[in-house]
């Protein structure tokens, strides 16, 4: 053992990098420890950063050496006070204390830290530097993962589980031989821990007392013990596959949409859904397209080439990311995922600086996605905020949805007085009204519109325009009753009898309103026959049976259609619409102009038909 002097500071310890030196005889004789080294390692470990305990073990197994006497261990120096500690990292007092035992001991400093390196030899200090080595093997967990493995689930006293398959058709396998105890996960964890720090391409991002989320490589992997969980657990998720933009093959209106057009962004979808594998390859998109390109993640799990740059929220705060996004002007920005209040302030205020940004966020359905933001700000700033939304569904987009403002009266509502600014929320390639977004009283509601169809459907619906043909039956029998929504009817009927239908000063149109419950609204029936067309289309003629009372003419259809409406067409040329009994009857008065003109259609044996 020869007299020569070692002192030895955390980035050596924390790296287990003594023990090796040792044995590969790089160092030998007189260890110098420093107790502020000591006691950082014990802030380390008592705030559950994994890197203490690392740092406590390597002191352990060279006291070892001591006790074997293949070394001379000792510790040297001050524990660092209040002052020292507070600016450990930002004024380096910590590393001071360790530079002024080597001076004092005139011993050899064994570093890996570059600054420490080059601080000590300015001082006149001998340093030992030591080159953080890449490792070439594997991760232990990695041995879990194949070819169509996103994620695998490990936790004490449990076999491994891993998540297989594709966006949509998911499976859990068991891929252990055996359960994992207690020691197999903290000896997984400490790995994981360990090659983060060695490691180019990998990163620590959060370490807590009870979590740790490490990014290596392309595995994003959550650490969780007691107390946060109920047993130590390891998470890792890696991307199956990397996808460009023209695999999704969209269509051109929606491409065009995503590449140009839109430029409040959300990308939306249940987990495991393929959100940040398209985010990831929008993001390309643009980079390929000489877009300046920027990410906000949390962790930072994006696969992305090198010339898009990726800023961790975790290791920065918002304004400090605000401003070097601002003052950095990229083209877009990818927001990858927004979870809590802060990132919906940071994506709006981006958003209202002018920035084009693309966030991604948890919902079940588009409208969920919606929901999130309105919590959080004024209704009236969504558009302004969120122009397009994008929900993933099966790794393919399920929906894209447009969001815009206007002035109107909300579906369902009658009064003009009621007109109010409304947020629309539409299919883009349907252009079909979905939700409606307004403030009722002193709530937000959202409030999803039905088509006419499912109005029709509705049972009260469907009454009331039975009862509204009735009352009309007095003035015509070419009437046609379309429901717009709960509260409102449209009547076709001819023109020649509007006028009475209505009444003096509205009058008879009025005492319906009254008596039904409904606004109605009256219109020449030749207007509706253009856009029946296509509805009329549809229908099929049925079998039927005609049958003539003393008052009437009787179409007898199966009771199947009852309560729906049937149209009746002479010669292919359509003659009236009525609504089925509900014992399958189409009753006609005879002594009606229709019912006339029917008894004669029928008497010249006339091709009649009844269509539903």
């Amino acid at each position: 053992m020869d007299d020569k002097k070692y002192v030895v500071d955390t980035s050596v310890v924390v790296e287990r990098a003594v023990t090796k030196l040792f044995k590969n005889k790089k160092i030998s004789g007189n260890i110098i420890v420093p107790r502020a080294v000591l006691a950082e390692l014990e802030h380390q470990a008592n705030t559950g950063q994994e890197i203490g305990f690392l740092g406590l073990e390597e002191l352990q197994a060279l006291q070892k050496l001591h006790s074997e006497e293949k070394i001379k261990l000792s510790f040297a120096g001050d524990r660092p006070n209040l002052y020292q500690k507070a600016y450990a990292k930002d004024g380096g007092e910590v590393d001071a204390l360790i530079r002024d035992i080597a001076y004092n001991e005139s011993a050899v400093l064994v570093t890996a830290d570059k600054v420490q390196s080059e601080s000590a030899k300015a001082l006149g200090i001998e340093v030992q530097y030591y080159h953080r080595q890449e490792m070439k093997d594997k991760l232990g967990i990695e041995e879990f993962f194949d070819s169509e493995t996103m994620s695998i689930h490990i936790k004490e006293d449990c076999l491994v589980k891993a998540k297989k398959g594709k966006p949509g058709e998911w499976r859990l396998d068991d891929v252990s031989p055996k359960v994992l105890s207690q020691l197999d996960v903290q000896f997984l964890t400490k790995e994981i821990v360990e090659r983060s720090r060695i490691e180019p391409n990998a990163f620590i991002e959060i370490s807590r007392e009870g979590s740790t989320i490490v990014q290596y490589k392309d595995y994003r992997i959550v650490i969780a013990k007691p107390p946060v969980s109920d047993g130590w657990e390891i998470t890792a998720v890696k991307p199956i596959k990397v996808l460009k933009i023209e695999d999704y093959n969209l269509p051109e209106k929606i491409a065009e949409r995503v590449k140009s057009k839109a430029r409040g962004v959300i990308i939306a979808g249940t987990t495991g859904s393929g959100k940040s594998t398209f985010a990831q390859s929008l993001a390309e998109y643009y980079a390929s397209h000489n877009f300046i390109t920027k990410t906000v993640e949390s962790p930072r799990s994006l696969i992305l080439s090198k010339e898009i740059t990726q800023y961790s929220k975790n290791l920065a705060s918002s304004d400090e990311i605000h401003d070097i996004l601002f003052l950095s002007r990229p083209d877009y920005i990818i927001f990858d995922e927004m979870r809590n209040t802060p990132d919906f302030e940071l994506y709006t205020d981006l958003r209202l600086g002018g920035s084009n940004v693309l966030g991604v966020l948890h919902a079940a359905t588009p409208i969920d996605a919606v929901q999130r933001f309105i919590s959080r700000m004024d209704v009236g700033m969504i558009p302004s905020v969120l122009d397009t939304l994008l929900f993933i569904d099966k790794g393919n987009i399920g929906k894209i949805m447009t969001v815009q403002m206007i002035v109107k009266v909300p579906s369902g509502m009658v009064e003009a007085d009621l007109a109010r600014p409304v947020v629309e929320v539409r299919d883009f390639l349907a252009n079909k009204l979905e939700f409606e977004i307004y403030s009722y009283g002193e709530e937000t509601v959202v409030i999803p519109v039905s088509e006419s169809s499912e109005l029709k459907s509705n049972p009260a619906n469907a009454l009331a325009a039975k009862q509204i043909e009735r009352e009309f039956r007095d003035y015509t029998d070419r009437i046609k009753v379309k429901v717009i929504s709960n509260n409102k009817v449209e009547v076709y009927v001819p023109e020649n009898t509007i006028a009475r239908i209505i009444g003096s000063q509205g009058s008879n149109i009025e005492k319906l309103e009254k008596k039904i419950g409904m606004s109605i609204d009256v219109r020449e029936y030749d207007d509706h026959n253009s856009s029946d067309d296509e509805a009329n289309s549809n229908k099929k003629s049925v079998h039927y049976n005609v049958e003539e009372s003393k008052k009437a003419l009787i179409f007898n259809v199966p009771s199947d259609y009852s309560s729906r409406q049937a149209d009746i067409f002479v010669d292919d040329k359509f003659l009236l619409t009525y609504t089925i009994g509900k014992n399958g009857d189409i009753k006609i008065n005879k002594k009606s102009e229709l019912g006339r003109e029917l008894m004669k259609n029928l008497d010249k044996g006339k091709k009649i038909e009844v269509r539903i």
